[in-house]
């Protein structure tokens, strides 16, 4: 039989992908390459077209087969298809630190930039060759002899330890669930969160109601149950995830991985030459130092600390008001919350809930960027293989008809998908030897399903996630760049990747575009007024609070990394707890181990890069005010958004594309507006 991950079609084979598929074509593609390598290595007159273009082409074959196999492994895992993943990640790691420290590809490209062609390479081609050197230098190139076996052992390490990490985070948080014969214990839940959590029992053939760690459910569970045992029983449940703490198995205690994960990166730093991995990630971030990071952090800290004591108070005196006895605990601050809400500004989720049905949150979504960029977006139902029957299929044509990218729509939390929500690249685009690829984009979130035969009714923040993951996608398919390393979200400093994402949540708040998609399920109204001016009015409720809640995680990311002693989990604990003392306002129970599912800095791609999230939000923020000044929908404004930024992609440097659009440098200022905050 043929193998499907060998096949040259353009889209990946889903239906036809089994486990038995996936070692012997990473390995036949990997040994291929490698005899390619070999040829490539001995090319003394390297130039784009008979160096650079041919070991771009070894990448994308391997990336249009590793792809669809990563992307499986994280939205349908299976135990024998995690232990095929895992086969192949130290052969595919270790292939990558080849590459990178390959002395011999290096001088080829370093031949290129003192060649008498170099002066006639366009910018895409100019900063491919930038960050392919730097690409070399921080991939050891510059090592040899035992140093040179150590970063190998390092990396190969690394990509078991974060694998790990990423495993006994989906199993411990899908091994949990609490079964209920009925809703007694459930008062206060709306309506469709019973009807979810009855749903959630039948899925498994059981009667009354059951609850699950899926975000859709916790949510629920946290801000509505009344009974103030089950909230403490479900955030005790969720807090302690892969840890020693928790109610789950101790098997999946994330503790001696992140304590090596630590000391391998601070290891594979000092190899390098750096002080510390802080030190190493920012050599490709727009920031430029540790210190100005932290800077940054301490100057929004200094603005929205004051106001966020005065919100926790506030919510304080409100629980005492509520008849409530007692200090207010981590589980309460949910509940609380969303009853304070309610009284101040008579809005809750249930209330906007029908408003925002899928397919016109969807169509919406379409309509907001076809008006803003000129594109149409339309569905593909025939011909494509999926690998769930929620997913959905969609191609993008820019203004002259043609087809510049296409995704897929993955929307809902279920058994076997890794928990938040993501883009990720299917294929990426490239024009080399006269043909064009198309670039395809995996979209993912864990919303709310529907229920029954209702459709799925989301809350607000979950159409501001949709919106986020569309913004990076948008970021990858309206690339116009022909350079596979730098084209859509490649080559962008990862403190500015989530500048468009971020931008993409402005519209979720503005009437003009609420108007497009904020209707009634079931009679087609519209939103009304006095339903958003509510939302308008709640918008920065606890905002300063929930920025410093992503300070604290920007914090303690820096400092672990520019931390070179950590031996323990306490030492980890240690600096959390820090951290906290100087900018939480609300100190967790001991038993929180947070750290221990902080995938995105132990798993994920924020190592000292977490506070990427507030950098690019200034950017984002900032840009969105010209569209506040100029119209939110005005064409002349998403045309330049389009061609300074998203169709840049990384072929120039983020600040240059920023200011491409603005005119000037980014600044502060709509960012604390948004959040409320007088600067």
């Amino acid at each position: 039989m043929n193998n499907p991950l060998l096949s040259e079609s353009e889209l990946p084979q889903f239906e036809k992908i089994s486990v038995e598929f996936i070692q012997p074509a990473i390995e036949k593609i990997l040994l291929e390459n490698r005899q390619e390598i070999s040829k490539l290595e001995n090319i003394d007159n390297s130039n784009w077209e008979n160096f650079i273009q041919p070991l771009e082409l070894l990448d994308d074959r391997l990336n249009k087969a590793w792809s669809p196999i990563r992307h499986l492994n994280s939205v349908k895992s299976s135990d024998e298809l995690r232990e095929a993943y895992n086969v192949c990640l130290p052969l595919i790691s270790e292939y990558s630190t080849e590459i990178g420290q390959n002395k011999k590809l290096f001088n080829g490209y370093l031949r290129i930039t003192k060649s008498e062609n170099y002066k006639d390479l366009d910018s895409a081609q100019l900063k491919t060759l930038k960050d392919s050197l730097l690409y070399f230098k921080l991939g050891g190139v510059d090592l040899s002899g035992e140093d040179k076996k150590k970063y190998q052992a390092i990396q190969k390490r690394l990509t078991e330890l974060t694998t790990s990490y990423e495993n006994n985070l989906l199993d411990s948080t899908q091994s949990w669930e609490l079964i209920l014969n009925d809703d007694k214990r459930l008062k206060g839940l709306p309506d469709y969160a019973l009807a979810m959590l009855k749903q959630y029992a039948e899925q498994k053939s059981l009667s009354g109601y059951r609850i699950t760690l899926d975000m859709p459910c916790y949510i629920a569970v946290i801000t509505y149950a009344e009974d103030r045992e089950l909230r403490k029983q479900i955030y005790k449940a969720f807090s302690t995830r892969a840890s020693n703490q928790g109610v789950t198995d101790q098997k999946w205690d994330n503790a001696d991985n992140m304590v090596e994960i630590l000391q391998k990166r601070q290891q594979k730093a000092q190899l390098l030459g750096f002080s510390d991995y802080a030190d190493l990630s920012l050599q490709t971030k727009m920031a430029i130092s540790y210190d100005e990071v932290v800077k940054f952090l301490d100057k929004l800290a200094e603005k929205s600390l004051a106001t966020a004591h005065k919100d926790m108070q506030e919510l304080k005196e409100f629980a005492k008001s509520e008849r409530f006895e007692g200090e207010l605990k981590a589980w309460d601050i949910a509940f609380f919350s969303e009853k304070l809400k309610q009284l101040k500004y008579e809005i809750s989720d249930e209330d906007l809930k029908p408003y925002f049905s899928e397919n016109l949150v969807v169509n919406g979504l379409f309509q907001i960027v076809e008006k803003l960029y000129k594109i149409i977006i339309s569905e593909i139902s025939n011909e494509v293989e999926k690998w769930h029957d929620d997913v959905r299929f969609f191609q993008i044509q820019d203004a002259d008809g043609n087809i510049c990218g296409k995704f897929y729509l993955d929307l809902y939390a279920r058994n076997g998908k890794r928990g938040g929500a993501w883009m990720d690249e299917c294929v990426g685009r490239y024009v080399i030897n006269g043909k064009y690829q198309i670039p395809v984009a995996y979209l993912t979130c864990n919303l709310t399903p529907p229920i029954g035969d209702e459709p799925a009714l989301f809350t607000h923040d979950e159409v501001i996630t949709l919106f986020h993951e569309f913004g990076h996608g948008l970021h990858h398919m309206l690339t116009k760049v022909d350079v596979p390393e730098v084209s859509g979200i490649n080559g962008v400093e990862w403190d500015a990747v989530e500048l468009p994402s971020q931008f993409m949540e402005n519209f979720c708040w503005q009437r003009d575009a609420l108007n497009l998609f904020a209707k009634h399920y079931k009679t087609s109204e519209p939103l009304p007024d006095e339903l958003y001016q509510k939302m308008i009015k709640a918008k920065n409720f606890q905002s300063s609070m929930q920025l410093v809640r992503q300070l604290e995680f920007s914090l303690f990311d820096m400092q672990l990394h520019k931390n070179t002693d950590i031996n323990s989990e306490q030492d980890i604990q240690n600096i959390l707890d820090a951290v906290r003392k100087k900018v939480a306002v609300i100190m967790p129970p001991s038993f929180n181990k947070f750290q221990n599912s902080f995938s995105h800095v132990f798993a994920g791609g924020y190592a000292a890069g977490y506070y990427s999230y507030k950098w690019a939000e200034v950017l984002s923020a900032d840009a969105f005010s010209a569209f506040e000044e100029e119209g939110i929908f005005n064409q002349e404004t998403g045309k330049r958004f389009l061609d300074c930024i998203l169709s840049m992609g990384g072929s120039r440097p983020a600040r240059e594309s920023f200011k491409c659009f603005m005119g000037r440098e980014p600044q502060i200022d709509a960012l604390l507006r948004h959040n409320g905050i007088n600067d």
